[in-house]
């Protein structure tokens, strides 16, 4: 199972404004023959971030989820900008989705969304020493900040409202860097993303 399956052939099967959907005609090392389709994301990549106030609150937004029809409790995020380093794009998230600046951010980890069905992934990244700042954003509606104790993050996650897999897998990764059981890196300002 260590070797991957051959590609025979890949198109383009739909594309919309945010997406396409490639096909892929895979050929496995048992000579089993398959049709995949996949999400091919564009843009640049894409940020999560887990923003402090102390160590002991984290910032949530409530916004409408169009893929689950209702108002969700999640985590800051947006797409990567052209150009636009990791640290960069975490910075303008926030200031747009929650009217705060962060001084600090430690990249916790790179995660893929659903890796049978799309090829992009989301980086979680911790933000701390907030400050006051505002920058205008896409939202089509005001988003609402949510101040939430760590300590309650059982309540959290057992809410209806919050259950977007990445802001779970976020929060879980940062409450084990807070506690030193997980190592994170530091981004420096002005390193561009890849």
């Amino acid at each position: 199972m260590n070797k991957k399956p051959q590609i025979l052939h890949r198109s383009l099967v739909a594309q919309s404004r945010l997406f396409r959907i490639e096909s892929l005609e895979l050929r496995f090392s048992n000579g089993v023959e398959r049709t995949y389709e996949r999400l091919m994301p564009g843009g640049n990549g894409a940020v999560m971030v887990v923003a402090l106030f102390d160590d002991e609150t984290v910032a949530l937004i409530r916004e409408y989820g169009g893929g689950v029809e209702d108002y969700t409790l999640t985590l800051p995020k947006g797409a990567i900008d052209l150009g636009e380093s990791l640290r960069d794009a975490c910075n303008r998230e926030l200031q747009e989705e929650i009217g705060f600046a962060a001084r600090e951010f430690v990249h916790l980890k790179k995660v893929s969304l659903s890796p049978s069905y799309m090829s992009g992934g989301i980086d979680l990244v911790l933000a701390r020493d907030l400050y006051p700042s505002q920058l205008e954003g896409d939202e089509p509606e005001p988003l609402e900040l949510v101040r939430w104790p760590l300590s309650a993050l059982p309540e959290l996650f057992a809410r209806e409202d919050f259950n977007e897999g990445r802001a779970v897998a976020g929060l879980a990764l940062a409450q084990q860097y807070l506690q030193g059981q997980f190592q994170g890196t530091l981004l420096a300002a002005n390193v561009v993303n890849d």
